[in-house]
């Protein structure tokens, strides 16, 4: 069994093999990897039933394939959901990306946020001005520009005209800032709409086949406008990417929080932007990613322990929900992809994944099975190894005592 893990993870041996000793023995020998490479394997098959597949004579190929059409099928509801709740809610053009707008708006976890205050924000722009987003969306001054556009609009404009090197200016900005510079907000879901927009959006709809521009430290998500003709699975990979980045910004949020006493906010900040956030633990020896704490409290709600993480957080500030779940939520014909974000079939050594948004991205850029997707099956089953050890107190311990707001806990890049 853990050698289905680390052919499904790609991972690097011995270190993996290690690595899994460790966990066991700081859990007690649970044998925490047989029981997850087991529970795959059987939810894969039921997966394979679901899709009408034979598991004991379908191939990998047979698979890719079958799920190809199962989420082309599902981007055509998904879609035209989205179109409907745009006309009955937002306007009678029946827009997809008003749809999304109001669809992610009105999920229970687009909730408040802890953000970048307006007045911190237009300081920084004023001070690094994103001079070639100013020309294109015609402006000639920037104080022009902080008066008529929203700042997160320009901030996005920023970051699709301007160089590395500004964006790395606005990032090494981010150290100097303190808790004081933040609030207690809701988050935001901008659509921009002007020609000038489409214009501008449009290199990296087409490259990228979504419309997301996420700011963590601005708990802002912004849904470019799509080309009139788009492929099948853009829809899908854009709402999929999107509620991703919900459950970021709200880990982002709690992490930013829990960091408001350390004299190095502001580094925390840079971090938020420009890295994954993991904590290091020398007993397990291996980075635990901030989100999966989150995610691990949101799923066992009754284990928050206020004397850790108060008075800053709360255990609503903890909230998390799988992509699979929101999406059903908007279209519940999508259900064939709860829990399977961590399923995956093995040929000849490499995965074939069952994650929607593997799927949906190997869809709307053709790629042949041989090219196929699988990064976001093998992050989830990772994270979700990681579950099978932090719910035994002898890790999450370790763990959770370099979360106190006065300890230095060192900060892991992943």
């Amino acid at each position: 069994m853990t050698r289905w893990l680390s052919e499904a993870l790609q991972a690097k041996e011995p270190d993996f093999r290690l690595g899994l000793r460790r966990f066991e023995q700081a859990s007690g020998n649970i044998s925490g990897d047989i029981r997850l490479s087991t529970r795959v394997q059987q939810q894969t098959r039921n997966k394979l039933l679901e899709l009408g597949l034979d598991p004991s004579d379908t191939t990998a190929e047979e698979l890719y394939h079958a799920l190809s059409e199962r989420v082309k099928a599902d981007d055509v509801k998904l879609t035209r959901k989205l179109q409907t709740l745009s006309a009955i809610h937002v306007s009678a053009e029946a827009d997809i990306v008003s749809g999304m707008v109001h669809a992610l708006d009105k999920l229970p976890d687009s909730s408040s946020c802890f953000a970048l205050k307006s007045s911190t924000l237009r300081s920084i722009i004023k001070k690094y001005p994103p001079k070639k987003a100013m020309k294109h969306l015609g402006y000639r001054s920037v104080d022009s520009f902080v008066k008529h556009e929203r700042l997160a609009l320009i901030m996005a404009a920023g970051w699709l005209s301007e160089s590395i090197s500004w964006q790395h200016q606005i990032v090494e900005s981010y150290k100097r800032l303190k808790s004081s510079d933040f609030e207690a907000r809701r988050i935001a879901i901008i659509q921009p709409d002007t020609k000038k927009w489409q214009e501008l959006s449009s290199k990296i709809v087409t490259n990228k086949k979504h419309n997301l521009i996420s700011f963590r430290e601005l708990g802002t998500i912004i849904l470019l406008p799509l080309p009139k003709d788009i492929p099948f699975g853009v829809v899908t990979t854009s709402m999929s990417l999107a509620l991703h980045e919900l459950n970021e910004i709200k880990a982002s949020s709690s992490f930013l929080k829990i960091c408001q006493v350390r004299p190095d906010f502001g580094d925390m900040v840079r971090a938020v932007v420009s890295e994954e956030l993991s904590l290091s633990s020398d007993l397990i020896d291996q980075p635990v990613p901030w989100h999966l704490i989150q995610r691990y409290y949101s799923r066992l709600g009754q284990e928050f322990k206020e004397e850790i993480f108060g008075p800053h957080i709360r255990q609503e500030d903890m909230s998390w929900r799988s992509v699979e779940e929101a999406l059903i939520n908007i279209e519940p014909s999508l259900k064939f992809w709860l829990d399977s974000d961590h399923l995956g079939l093995l040929h000849n050594h490499q995965p074939v994944s069952l994650n929607i948004v593997d799927a949906a991205l190997n869809l709307c850029n053709n790629l042949p099975f041989e090219k196929r997707l699988t990064k976001a099956f093998q992050k989830s089953l990772w994270h979700e190894l990681l579950l099978q050890y932090l719910k035994h107190d002898t890790v999450e311990n370790t763990v959770l005592n370099q979360l106190q707001p006065q300890s230095a806990f060192e900060l892991a890049v992943d």
